[in-house]
């Protein structure tokens, strides 16, 4: 009953997380209003949220359904690339939308020049580009690995924490890696730049002599701002430590709050507190609205058919 009650709940949590971060990019694509650089970022996000929680949570699901919580050592190892790729990618297009925010606020009459459709589309290739480029190392450091302690994982999904502590190979240099290139370059030079940012943005607020202009520029960032901090606050917890201080329950926590919690954030914060979404979405339920209203009419009968008649 218990396995029925955590299948349920993960599958609910999955449906949520595809549902919301496909109606972000149905909504992009539909809306003609909401082709602007920051909705491009989002679109983004979503994509790199839909693809980690599939690829964290399938096996979950699949296991339930099949009995079946085997893994080759492989399809372990892609797992955690595809995890760090993603997760790298991740914070790469927050502190792209870090930037486009800048510009926005702090240089409004050169926004559309600067942030052109070229200017976006280098923007987000770098940051998958680089999300793929830093994980491959470790990938490859992970398939030299020739010894185990042990063929159990304790975690509901591959993770590097996990698997590390598993290895009786030598991980010196993956430990290394993670710490240096993984935490300077994946995490902390996004997060600089995101950073000082911010620093500029509020500088910038805080020169807008108008209290209504200051809310409505707090008001565009608040929203980033919140993704931001989540997400930063579960990776540090998890990643930015030697292997050897690691506790796997915690990091279990953290794991299913970033796999689960964070995506299914995404889409409710930015459309819960953003006015343009809202009315993108208005304005979509408006024109499906009629349509499904028609198609209703016209399966009805209007008199033209057969009747039965009752005789008492």
């Amino acid at each position: 009953m218990i396995q029925i009650v955590i299948f349920l709940l993960v599958l609910l949590i999955y449906l949520f997380t595809v549902g919301g971060n496909l109606t972000i990019l149905l909504l992009f694509c539909l809306d003609p209003q909401l082709h602007t650089p920051m909705y491009f970022f989002l679109c983004n996000l979503s994509i790199l949220d839909i693809s980690c929680s599939t690829n964290n949570l399938n096996n979950v699901l699949i296991s339930f359904i099949s009995g079946d919580n085997r893994v080759s050592v492989l399809g372990c190892i892609v797992q955690i690339f595809i995890f760090l790729s993603l997760t790298c990618g991740e914070v790469l297009v927050l502190a792209a939308m870090s930037y486009d925010r800048y510009v926005a606020i702090c240089n409004p009459l050169s926004y559309h020049m600067i942030m052109d459709c070229r200017t976006c589309a280098i923007l987000a290739i770098v940051c998958w580009l680089l999300g793929t480029l830093e994980s491959i190392p470790i990938l490859v450091e992970l398939i030299r690995f020739s010894c185990y302690k042990s063929n159990v994982v304790n975690h509901f999904f591959c993770d590097i924490m996990p698997v590390l502590k598993l290895s009786c190979s030598d991980a010196h240099f993956l430990e290394l890696y993670i710490l240096t290139v993984g935490v300077v370059i994946s995490a902390f030079t996004p997060f600089l730049l995101t950073f000082v940012s911010y620093v500029f943005i509020i500088a910038a607020i805080l020169k807008i002599r108008s209290t209504s202009g200051r809310h409505k520029a707090f008001y565009t960032c608040s929203s980033h701002l919140t993704i931001v901090i989540l997400l930063y606050t579960t990776l540090a917890i998890q990643y930015m430590r030697p292997h050897s201080l690691v506790n796997l329950d915690s990091n279990k926590l953290m794991s299913l709050f970033n796999t689960a919690a964070v995506p299914i954030l995404n889409p409710l914060i930015y459309s819960l507190k953003n006015k343009d979404v809202k009315a993108a979405f208005r304005r979509l339920l408006s024109r499906v609205w009629p349509l499904l209203h028609s198609v209703n009419c016209d399966t009805c009968d209007v008199g033209g058919g057969p009747q039965l008649n009752s005789h008492g």
